[in-house]
């Protein structure tokens, strides 16, 4: 057993006398939708099921936008949707018609402003790890650089929820694994294509990254998103094996493609200070999965609320919102698409551990949490149409951009 299973099996145990005495009171719940659920829902595509209900919540009534997708039809599958680049942004409803989807929703929290740090560029990525189309994009930042409310306790950046090459979703944990090597020795890999690296690591950047700035990797610590930015750094790029450009200062611009920047700080940017232009160079990385053995097709980051069948451990319970949210069940071959409605008369949404009991309610085994506030959008086809619509309304009264998000395909 992972540590990441052993963390969750213990919540479980935790909660198992908790979940017993809610049985009889839930036991009518579970498969079940909430109140005022649309009879049978609106068929977008073979296997996709569009529905819309009311919650009721601590905060009053919320409204649920629900897809529910059924990946025993061979016709139907998943994937990440995103702008093309890691640094990059744009509506959940322009990504789905770019890639051809017919159904989403938003995705992982992401570095939305840099407030507390003047003058340095806001990359919009991702917080955790990603995968599309079997390729890994990028892993996940120290959970004191995260974006988003307070893990539950347990979970961290690197949880995700993803489908594997074997059309099964799941939730686990993505871990870089890499390596700069020289003649003389090697440095361990601790960043790819992520807005924050480690104190005193080395991360890699590729043309996945996209053209935004990589200062911002250079700031904050592992512990406080806010600390200044580190003034010991340094930049090499590397192309064809070898190194080709020096800097003291991380730079800015597309990354071309057989190109790999590696950006250091502290002991990291020591390190890479040694390198000399013409030396040879190679950068291998991957991300390892904590518990499947299986690639994943697409993975995308946000965190676990549901496992097994019951909610984890130290679940907000308090502070609501507009939320959206990701169910399996069925042995992963079913999936709850979820976001909830940001108009006014709904806009006070649900607790986190609402959210999760929610999930139960309608079928979930196992449900992850996904960013929410403005960036909660839901988009699906109306029958016969070529262009997604925006099924729920976003709190900010119009789509937000956002880096990535979870696509629904079907072929007729």
């Amino acid at each position: 057993m992972t540590l990441r299973q052993k963390r969750w099996a213990a919540g479980r145990t935790v909660l198992t006398f908790l979940t017993a005495l809610g049985a009889v009171a839930g036991a009518g719940l579970v498969g079940a939708a909430p109140a005022d659920a649309a009879p049978g829902g609106t068929r977008v595509a073979p296997g996709v099921v569009y529905e819309r209900f009311d919650i009721p919540g601590a905060a009053g009534p919320a409204r649920g936008h629900l897809l529910r997708v059924d990946l025993g039809d061979p016709r139907v599958t998943l994937d990440l949707l995103h702008a093309g680049a890691v640094a990059a942004r744009a509506p959940v409803s322009r990504l789905a018609d770019a890639q051809g989807a017919v159904a989403g929703v938003n995705g992982d929290f992401f570095n939305i402003s840099e407030a507390q740090h003047p003058g340095v560029e806001a990359t919009g990525a991702s917080v955790g790890p990603a995968v599309a189309a079997g390729l890994a994009l990028k892993a996940a930042v120290p959970n004191g650089q995260r974006f988003g409310p307070a893990l539950p306790p347990g979970t961290d950046t690197e949880d995700v929820i993803g489908m594997g090459v074997d059309r099964r979703v799941r939730l686990d944990g993505l871990t870089l694994a890499g390596q700069v090597r020289t003649r003389t020795g090697f440095l361990r890999l601790r960043g790819l294509n992520q807005y924050a690296l480690p104190v005193g690591s080395v991360g890699a950047f590729t043309s996945a990254w996209g053209a935004a700035s990589r200062v911002r990797a250079t700031c904050g610590t592992d512990t406080d998103r806010a600390a200044p930015c580190s003034t010991d750094t340094h930049e090499v790029t590397i192309r064809g094996g070898r190194v080709v450009a020096r800097a003291d200062t991380p730079g800015g611009g597309a990354v071309e493609p057989g190109t790999t920047v590696l950006v250091g700080r502290e002991a990291g940017a020591q390190e890479l200070r040694k390198f000399a232009l013409g030396q040879r160079v190679s950068v291998r990385h991957r991300l390892v999965a904590s518990d499947a053995r299986v690639p994943y097709r697409f993975a995308v980051g946000g965190y676990p609320v549901l496992a097994g069948g019951v909610p984890l451990p130290g679940l907000d319970d308090r502070t609501s919102a507009v939320r959206t949210a990701v169910g399996v069940s069925g042995g992963g071959r079913r999936v709850l698409l979820l976001a909830l409605d940001g108009s006014p008369a709904y806009r006070g949404g649900l607790t986190i551990a609402e959210v999760a009991r929610t999930m139960r309610s309608l079928g979930a085994v196992d449900a992850f949490s996904l960013d929410g506030g403005g960036s909660s959008t839901l988009v699906a086809r109306a029958p016969g149409a070529s262009a997604v619509t925006v099924r729920n309304h976003p709190s900010a009264g119009a789509e937000r951009p956002v880096p990535n998000g979870i696509g629904v395909f079907s072929t007729p």
